[in-house]
C-alpha cells in the first residue's frame, strides 16, 4: 500500500508539498518529522486504476 505524506505550513496548515511513498518508508518519515517537530499529514495514495 501506497501513503501520501504532506508536509504543512507551520502558520496555517496549509500543504507545502507532498510525496507518496510505500508503507515501509512512513514510518522513518514520521520519526523524523517528530524529531524536528514538522507537522505532517498522511493519507492513503489514490491507487491507479486497473
Amino acid at each position: 500500500m501506497r501513503f501520501e505524506i504532506m508536509r504543512l505550513n507551520d502558520v496555517d496548515g496549509s500543504a507545502v508539498d507532498s510525496t507518496v511513498v510505500d508503507a515501509a518508508s512512513v514510518n522513518r518519515i514520521v520519526q523524523q518529522a517528530a524529531a524536528i517537530g514538522q507537522r505532517i499529514y498522511i493519507r492513503p495514495a489514490d491507487s491507479p486504476a486497473s
